[in-house]
């Protein structure tokens, strides 16, 4: 008599194959897990700080504008997530193929490893600036808290999600209040800035979309939990745009004001505000705010790489989420973390066009593609993500007015559609690929 495989438990992520219809999440818990994770100080960082280069409506426009973009660009690959249950690996598998898929999930798997390594040790940093901590110590102990959350699974990330949101909102009213005893928020609207033209428009669309462009194209690892393609684009709005404006334009409100010392370094960062007053309550509620907020943006990026690892690996998620908090609270604790903010966001331009691939190959044709034989090598969504890649450095070194990002999302989904109009014999290396 043969034996029927056991079924998946309630507790299983799904590594290496799609979610089940009969494990998906409500509605409720798959939006938590998206709003909790754009809502934190650190999005409200570059809200603050391209208002403070461009002036209040140029900035704000800029916020809108990659907003919106976030918003198509996010809520396409969560539909299709949606509808098939897969993580972003086994999306990455059916256009990159069955080898070529490991080039792009584990670059962004390690890219977001790293964001989770530099939000740690901003959490040691402000628990430090805050109150006087040994900041190692701080970052230690956050990192080992964060690893545990995570190594709970999506429930978990959805819990923290619904907290973090609320907490955030609770944190901007009191810091206004607080910062408006001794300015004028009635001015914000007339605030020209500091940049002296510094900085673009097209810089500062990208500075906004740079910081959740990973984990945005990532989006298929929280939205493959939802019931349908629907449901994973309104969890995927609750983001983008609702938690990332909220966060953003709170920045942008600050700077406006003249309520953030140095805004064109600190940018939105309205930590300090909470602490001017030196209330023990309200030590101990910014204590709370930085751990989960903070929580937030680490345990989701943690989720993505280890789901991302996981799959390269054969592995599974709570296995790869040791590892990987083990070596990312490392990095933090070592201050390592303070050199490379700036490759991070660098890197984050090369992530649209990958996404601008998928979109193109699993959406725009997937009529066409539908029942496409499996290959290991896809080199026409390579080359179309090195295309964009490229055209995305060349536009980052050479062309500032204009946004990297959006140009490497345009160039990359048009390089993947031009490349697929090339008749299969004719393309290179075609038989060798399918080996």
């Amino acid at each position: 008599m043969t034996k029927t495989a056991p079924a998946e438990s309630s507790t299983s992520e799904f590594e290496h194959e799609p979610v089940p219809q009969s494990h998906r999440k409500s509605l409720f818990t798959v939006s938590a897990v998206w709003f909790g994770f754009p809502m934190i100080l650190t999005n409200a960082v570059p809200g603050g700080l391209v208002v403070a280069m461009l002036g209040f409506w140029p900035g704000v426009g800029a916020i809108l504008t990659a907003n919106a973009i976030m918003f198509v660009y996010v809520s396409l690959l969560s539909w299709r997530a949606g509808r098939t249950g897969k993580s972003f690996s086994l999306q990455a598998t059916e256009t990159f193929g069955t080898a070529g898929y490991a080039i792009a999930s584990g670059f962004l798997s390690t890219v977001v490893v790293g964001w989770f390594a530099f939000n740690t040790g901003a959490t040691g940093d402000s628990l430090s600036t805050a109150f006087g901590w040994n900041e190692t110590l701080a970052a230690g102990l956050a990192g080992l808290v964060f690893t545990a959350v995570t190594y709970l699974g999506i429930r978990a990330l959805s819990v923290l999600g619904s907290i973090a949101a609320p907490l955030f909102i609770a944190a901007v009213i009191i810091a206004i209040t607080i910062a408006a005893q001794n300015h004028d928020f009635s001015a914000v609207f007339g605030y020209h800035g500091v940049g002296g033209g510094a900085m673009s428009f097209g810089v500062a669309v990208t500075a906004i979309m740079a910081t959740f462009a990973d984990s945005g194209t990532m989006t298929a690892d929280f939205t493959r939990w939802a019931r349908n393609g629907k449901e994973a684009v309104i969890a995927t709005v609750t983001a983008f745009p609702v938690a990332s404006l909220v966060a953003q334009l709170s920045g942008a409100l600050f700077v406006a004001a003249g309520a953030i010392a140095e805004p064109a370094v600190n940018g939105g960062n309205f930590a300090p505000i909470l602490t001017s007053t030196r209330n023990p309550l309200l030590d101990v509620f910014l204590l709370l705010f930085v751990v989960i907020n903070l929580g937030s943006v680490c345990t989701h990026c943690l989720y993505n790489g280890a789901l991302g690892w996981s799959h390269l690996t054969r592995s599974k998620m709570r296995v790869l989420t040791l590892i990987l908090g083990v070596i990312g609270t490392l990095v933090a604790v070592l201050g390592a973390w303070h050199y490379f903010v700036n490759w991070l966001v660098l890197l984050g331009v090369l992530v649209p066009p990958l996404g601008a691939v998928l979109i193109a190959d699993q959406i725009i044709l997937a009529k066409r593609n539908a029942g496409r034989a499996p290959q290991r090598f896809r080199l026409t969504a390579l080359l179309a993500w090195a295309i964009g890649a490229g055209a995305a450095l060349l536009s980052h070194f050479f062309a500032p007015v204009l946004s990297d990002a959006v140009v490497g999302l345009v160039v990359g989904c048009l390089a993947y559609l031009a490349l697929e109009q090339i008749p299969r014999s004719q393309a290179p290396l075609a038989k060798e690929t399918n080996r």
